[in-house]
């Protein structure tokens, strides 16, 4: 099990502490998830992200390898930039992973895939590389990532860190902090306006400390995934995964057709040729009993898909859930989902759920 550069100043706070993704990170604080979501909705809250891998990847040949493993476009962006991006499984077009590319320099990336699936993604690099002169490291031990979200995000970072509050949306920049380099990229899986901190370990705490001692609430894996959900964004592992392709899960603009050959193409050529069978949806509930992963849904009695994801929406009192369903499934199709043995009525409805903190 690995453990956050912050791990004891967690431990401190009186995190609960779970296993995610084969690290060991905070679930909630002692004020607890409702408490840490609604701090990021309506002020600012600070989100240790660490167990997201960081792949450096440099070097003559590195644009042209990220080229042919990725599904995006990078001749699209620029150096300063980030893009969010998918890496395909060769025979099935499968999400193996969703993955933020921050574009550092001109010949220098940084790929920060999902906690279990750095593995996985430097292989693929490194077959992606052919003869191409590139350098591909696992730079995850040498920093700390930090999410600070929330409508007075950049307040916050202002007061620590002057002038990286101005980074913009999925652009990167560096900045400075102790006399320590650090980036920071306007980036997020909120729902809300924020930045995300890449800062090395030596500086680490006393960069959390002070965001926290500026107004940022702690918060842990339980508010990051109601805030993502409530935003309707995908969860590898969930959404995303074995046998769900970008086209499934309603993320087709993540695919640049017109780039040229990229790993696991063919397979998604063929999905696209054979239309698709599912869609992502979401569902909404009355009530406070919450929906959960892997229940079914139900048409006429009839059931016609799992719960990918559910939860309580903190911010609309009641429950929601996200299910890939057949196509023909749209907003305003009333449903019912089966939660452990009780038929709970459920509405399809437009995505996201809540959007800058409004229903």
């Amino acid at each position: 099990m690995r453990h956050s550069p912050l791990d004891a100043v967690h431990r401190a706070l009186g995190a609960k502490m779970v296993p995610f993704g084969g690290w060991e990170m905070p679930l909630a604080y002692p004020t607890g998830t409702v408490e840490e979501h609604r701090a990021c909705r309506e002020g600012v809250a600070v989100f240790d992200a660490s167990h997201l891998g960081t792949v450096r990847v440099s070097g003559p040949g590195a644009f042209g390898a990220l080229q042919r493993a990725l599904t995006n476009d990078l001749a699209k962006i620029e150096p300063g930039r980030a893009q969010y991006t998918h890496l395909l499984d060769e025979d099935d077009a499968s999400v193996l992973d969703d993955i933020i590319v921050w574009w550092v320099e001109d010949d220098v990336f940084d790929v920060m895939p999902n906690a279990s699936n750095t593995d996985d993604v430097l292989d693929a690099l490194h077959a992606a590389a052919g003869d191409d002169e590139l350098q591909v490291e696992d730079t995850t031990s040498t920093r700390a990532l930090l999410a600070v979200q929330g409508p007075r995000a950049r307040e916050v970072v202002r007061q620590v860190a002057p002038g990286a509050e101005g980074v913009a949306r999925f652009r990167l920049q560096p900045f400075t902090y102790e006399g320590v380099e650090c980036l920071v990229a306007g980036t997020g899986y909120t729902g809300e306006d924020g930045v995300e901190c890449a800062v090395p370990v030596a500086v680490a705490e006393s960069f959390w400390n002070a965001l926290t001692s500026a107004g940022a609430t702690p918060a842990g894996l339980g508010a990051r995934d109601t805030l993502r959900l409530e935003a309707g964004l995908p969860l590898h592992g969930n959404e995303l995964g074995a046998g769900i392709t970008p086209l499934d899960a309603g993320l087709g603009w993540v695919v640049s057709w017109d780039k040229g050959d990229f790993r696991g193409r063919a397979a998604l050529e063929r999905r696209r040729e054979q239309g698709g069978t599912r869609a992502l949806r979401g569902l909404r509930t009355e009530g406070r009993r919450p929906p959960r992963a892997g229940q079914p849904v139900l048409r006429d009695g009839v059931e016609i898909g799992r719960l990918s994801s559910g939860n309580f929406s903190p911010t609309l009192q009641c429950g929601i859930a996200l299910a890939l369903l057949p196509p023909e499934v749209t907003p305003g199709d009333e449903l019912t989902i089966d939660v452990r043995g009780t038929q709970v009525p459920a509405r399809c409805v437009e995505l996201p759920f809540v959007r800058s903190g409004r229903a």
